[in-house]
C-alpha cells in the first residue's frame, strides 16, 4: 500500500486526565488540556478537525496547497484566449478540447496509480501539466491551441486519482470523509491565493501566470518525490465487500483494468449523480467569466469571485466539516446541490460586481457542505486494490460534466441566451439533489459494514 494505515485510536501521550472509559477519542492528535481553559478548548477543536490523520495525508495536503497557489492558467483561460484574438465562436472549440482531454486524464491516472503506484502517478501528472501548458502558451493558432488544450486537460487530471487513493489508503475509516473534506480545503487555500494573485498579475502579461503554474506543479512533484513513501502496485488483497458482489466478476480479471468498476452498478449510478452536480459547478469556472465579460466588467471581477469563493470555503469548511459529520452525508449533499444550483443560476440576475459577490457566497456555501462527500463515498465503495481506479472513474464523471459544460454551455449561452443557460443549470442541480436522495438507501446498505462515524 502507498502509506501505512494508522489505527483510528491512539493512546494519549500528554500528561492529561484520561478520557472516561467507553468514549475514546478516535483522533487524539492533540493532548487534552485541563477543563475550563481556553487552550484546552482550542486543542480539543483542533483534534476534532485535524486529528487522526497520518503523514502521507499531510504530504498530499501540503503538495496540493503548493500546486493550487499557482493554478492560474485554467481559471483565466477564457481571458487568455480572448487576448490571442479568438472570437466567441472559436473559444468553445478550445474549451471543448480541454474538456475532452479531461475525460482521458482520470482514467489513465487511476489505472497508472493502481498498476505502478500512487507516487509515480502523482509525479507524472505534476511534470506533464507544465509541459503541456507550455505547448498551449506557444501555440500559434486555433488548431494548435485546440490540440494543446486537449493535452492540458488530460495532464492536469492525471494526478488526482493517485492523490485520492493515498487519502483512502492512509486515513482511518471513521476519518475518511473528514480527510477528503480537508483535502478540498487545501484546494481552496491555494485557490484563494491564486485568485488574488492572478487577478493582479494578469495585467503584467499572461506569461507570468503560466510561469507560476509551472513552478508550483514542480513544487508538488518535489514534495511527493521526497516525502511520499514508495509504494508497490495495488493488486493484491480484495476488500471484504467483494464477497457481496460489490464489483462482480473474478478477482484476477478485475485487477487488469476497469472491469472491476464497470461491473459495480451502484458506483456507476453514483457517478451519474456526480455528473449532474458537476455540470452545475463547472459553470463557475467558464460560464460565469463569460457573463462577467458580457456585463462589461473587467477580468479582475472574476478574480474577486474566485477569492470570495475560496475565502468562504477556507474560513468555514474546517468547522462545518466536523459539524456536518453528525448528519447523513447524502442528505447533506442534497441540500448542498440545491444551494449550488440556486447560487449559480442567480448569476443571470447579478449584473454588477456586488451581485456576483452575493451569488458567489450562496454557491460557495453549497460547496462547503458538499466537500469530501463524493470522494469518501467512492472510497467506501471501492475494493482495497482498486481505490485509484474508483477515484479515477469519479474524476472521469467530473470530466464528463466539464466537457458538457465547456462544449455545450457556451454554445447554449450564445444560441439561446443567458437566461436559458441559467434555467438549465437550475434544473440539472435539482436533478442531482434528487438522484443523491434516491441512491441513499442503497449506499447505506452497501457501506453498512464500515463503522463510519456520523
Amino acid at each position: 500500500m502507498t502509506a501505512p494505515v494508522l489505527p483510528a485510536e491512539a493512546p494519549a501521550t500528554a500528561p492529561a486526565p484520561p478520557a472516561p472509559t467507553g468514549t475514546p477519542d478516535p483522533s487524539p492528535a492533540f493532548p487534552e488540556a485541563p477543563a475550563g481553559r481556553s487552550s484546552g478548548r482550542i486543542r480539543a477543536a483542533a483534534s476534532r478537525h485535524f486529528g487522526g490523520l497520518p503523514g502521507p495525508f499531510w504530504v498530499v495536503f501540503s503538495g496540493t496547497v503548493i500546486n493550487r497557489i499557482g493554478t492560474m492558467v485554467l481559471p483565466f483561460l477564457v481571458f487568455y484566449l480572448g487576448s490571442r484574438g479568438l472570437s466567441d465562436g472559436q473559444i468553445p472549440y478550445v474549451l471543448g478540447a480541454l474538456g475532452a482531454g479531461g475525460l482521458a486524464g482520470p482514467i489513465l491516472g487511476g489505472w497508472f496509480a493502481d498498476r505502478f503506484g500512487r507516487r509515480p502517478a502523482i509525479l507524472t501528472g505534476m511534470i506533464a501539466t507544465p509541459a503541456t501548458q507550455g505547448l498551449l502558451f506557444l501555440s500559434p493558432g486555433l488548431v494548435t491551441l485546440t490540440m494543446a488544450a486537449a493535452l492540458v486537460g488530460a495532464a492536469s487530471a492525471l494526478h488526482a486519482p493517485g492523490v485520492g487513493a493515498v487519502i483512502a489508503d492512509s486515513a482511518p475509516v471513521q476519518r475518511r470523509q473528514a480527510a477528503f473534506g480537508l483535502y478540498h480545503w487545501a484546494i481552496n487555500i491555494g485557490a484563494a491565493t491564486a485568485g488574488a494573485l492572478g487577478g493582479f498579475l494578469i495585467v503584467h502579461g499572461f506569461w507570468v501566470l503560466f510561469l507560476l503554474d509551472a513552478v508550483t506543479c514542480l513544487g508538488f512533484a518535489a514534495v511527493a518525490a521526497f516525502l511520499l513513501p514508495h509504494d508497490e502496485p495495488h493488486t493484491k488483497p480484495r476488500d471484504r465487500r467483494q464477497g457481496k458482489g460489490a464489483a462482480g466478476g473474478s478477482p484476477q480479471p478485475a485487477t487488469a483494468g476497469y472491469g472491476v468498476v464497470l461491473h459495480d452498478r451502484l458506483m456507476l449510478l453514483f457517478a451519474a449523480v456526480c455528473v449532474a452536480g458537476e455540470c452545475v459547478y463547472a459553470q463557475t469556472e467558464f460560464s460565469i467569466p463569460m457573463a462577467i465579460r458580457d456585463d462589461g466588467l473587467p477580468a479582475g471581477v472574476y478574480g474577486l469571485v474566485a477569492v470570495v469563493n475560496a475565502l468562504v470555503v477556507v474560513l468555514l469548511q474546517p468547522f462545518t466539516n466536523a459539524w456536518l459529520l453528525r448528519f447523513d452525508r447524502m442528505r447533506v449533499w442534497g441540500v448542498a446541490s440545491v444551494l449550488v444550483a440556486v447560487g449559480v443560476a442567480l448569476t443571470g440576475v447579478a449584473g454588477a460586481t456586488s451581485g456576483y459577490v452575493l451569488t458567489t457566497v450562496v454557491w460557495s456555501a453549497g460547496e462547503v457542505c458538499a466537500a469530501g462527500i463524493a470522494t469518501s463515498v467512492v472510497a467506501d465503495l471501492a475494493p482495497a486494490d482498486a481505490r485509484a481506479r474508483y477515484q479515477g472513474v469519479l474524476n472521469w464523471s467530473r470530466g464528463v460534466a466539464r466537457f458538457l459544460a465547456l462544449a455545450a454551455a457556451p454554445a447554449l449561452y450564445a444560441a439561446a441566451g443567458p437566461a436559458t443557460l441559467w434555467w438549465t443549470v437550475a434544473g440539472f442541480g435539482l436533478c442531482g439533489a434528487a438522484g443523491a436522495l434516491l441512491l441513499r438507501p442503497a449506499l447505506l446498505r452497501r457501506t453498512a459494514a464500515e463503522p463510519v462515524v456520523r
